[in-house]
């Protein structure tokens, strides 16, 4: 857990847009407000390595949201691909099972120790923020809560040996008593409240929402915010305002 992280470190704002020079001017002007951010599923496919090396360029570190879900000897050669770029973080889906979540810790760790440099943070992806419970039961076919599911993929994730996991903030106060305060938590779907005077509106395809201030203070390690700032007017002040809130007492 980043006891001594800055509100800056632990907003990663989202690069979920179509270009490289659509990424690379949203960094411009996040530069000096943040030091991290996501790269996604759009970004990276439409710019591959590229966007991973544009933002440490510029300073930013690097959380690859690609969220591995295969075979565990293709997803270790993914993550020792990605430990190679130079990322601090990356992820994989825990309902790919332990082996699979296992074999990406440990190809993060080889890798480190081969490339001679820092291990990312591994993170198992729990129950996508898109997902409620009635989505949960009747399309996937899981027949319990959302919580207790997010429990059960932790718990998988932590066996396997990865650090932490991406949950919404509904789950981070049970998430946080039963994996302890060394448990990292990345939480998505942050929003700003209704009639905010910065950030996109809160309508969206994201059910399981909150806003920095709830998510922080329920035990959240990082936030992950994407159209509240990368929709905005103003990114900059979009991202500034979400750090002037997280850095409230």
């Amino acid at each position: 857990m980043p006891t001594s992280a800055s509100p800056a470190d632990r907003l990663l704002v989202a690069l979920d847009v179509p270009s490289l020079d659509e990424a690379d001017a949203l960094l411009g002007r996040l530069d000096g407000i943040i030091t991290g951010c996501k790269i996604g599923s759009q970004l990276f496919t439409a710019a591959g390595p590229a966007a991973i090396e544009t933002a440490r360029k510029r300073g930013f570190r690097v959380f690859l949201d690609l969220k591995y879900h295969d075979i565990p000897n293709t997803v270790g050669a993914a993550v020792r691909q990605a430990t190679r770029l130079g990322v601090f973080m990356l992820n994989v889906h825990a309902s790919g099972g332990l082996a699979m979540a296992r074999a990406a810790a440990e190809a993060a760790a080889k890798a480190a120790g081969d490339f001679a440099i820092p291990r990312p943070l591994c993170l198992g992806v729990t129950v996508l923020t898109s997902l409620d419970r009635r989505a949960l039961q009747r399309e996937v076919g899981v027949p319990m809560s959302v919580e207790s599911h997010v429990l059960h993929l932790a718990s998988l994730a932590r066996e396997a040996g990865l650090d932490g996991c991406v949950a919404s903030a509904q789950e981070i106060s049970p998430l946080r008593v039963a994996m302890g305060p060394r448990w990292v938590i990345v939480t998505p779907g942050i929003r700003f409240e209704a009639g905010a005077a910065v950030g996109s509106p809160r309508a969206d395809d994201q059910v399981r929402i909150a806003t920095p201030r709830r998510a922080l203070v329920a035990g959240a390690d990082y936030l992950v915010v994407g159209r509240p700032v990368s929709a905005a007017k103003d990114p900059a002040a979009a991202a500034a305002a979400i750090v002037a809130e997280l850095a409230t007492p």
